[in-house]
């Protein structure tokens, strides 16, 4: 089964409501270690994505849309979201260049390169308590998945469900990264909210390639 623009741009379109739907959730999560402005950040970034995603030529292939999700969101997501997830979805973009359908090696190139933009981005690593707790597992478990034969939407179901893993296990982390780092100890026990939309995200990502 491979994947192409119908799956990227529903993908998108999945993600915006699912950042909807949590948008109290991932404010309540920021609040605790952050600014509180995550959940309403990600909301209106794929409120905007959404508005204009239709407009995409009819002969776009998914990192078109991957590119044109990138530039929306660094243009109006406030916050780190906004260049963290633009720089995800740019270098996922230019990971699966001019292909119009995704196979098994394209989509770990792309959870590849989203995951390097935002180690570039963020300067962060494994165990900082950032969204890249999500994104490397994810990564890791994708790549597992593609080696043992599996197809697209295995490939999706494992990143997601690594990824939600991964938010979960940023819980009893002390952060080195982002704002939560000034709270020390104090932000113990708290969920990264980038590592919980990042989460949100993969799992969008698995349920439309179920669908489409």
């Amino acid at each position: 089964m491979s994947l192409g623009v119908t799956w990227a741009k529903a993908w998108i379109r999945t993600s915006a409501a699912v950042m909807n739907e949590h948008r109290v959730e991932l404010i309540n999560l920021d609040r605790e270690i952050g600014d509180g402005d995550h959940g309403e950040n990600m909301d209106r970034g794929f409120q905007a994505v959404l508005l204009k995603i239709d407009d995409l030529s009819s002969e776009s292939n998914p990192g078109d849309v991957f590119k044109f999700v990138a530039t929306t969101l660094i243009s109006t997501v406030g916050g780190a979201a906004g260049p963290l997830y633009g720089t995800a979805f740019l270098k996922a973009a230019v990971a699966v260049t001019g292909l119009p359908e995704l196979d098994g090696t394209a989509l770990v190139a792309l959870l590849t390169a989203a995951r390097d933009g935002i180690v570039l981005r963020g300067k962060a690593e494994s165990g900082d308590k950032t969204m890249v707790d999500a994104w490397t597992p994810a990564v890791d478990a994708a790549e597992a998945a593609r080696a043992d034969g599996a197809d697209n939407l295995a490939i999706l179901l494992a990143a997601a469900a690594a990824a939600e893993a991964g938010a979960e296990a940023t819980e009893p982390l002390v952060a080195r990264k982002g704002r939560a780092s000034y709270l020390g100890e104090r932000a113990i026990g708290h969920r990264d909210p980038g590592a919980q939309s990042s989460a949100l995200l993969l799992r969008a990502a698995a349920d439309t390639a179920a669908r489409v």
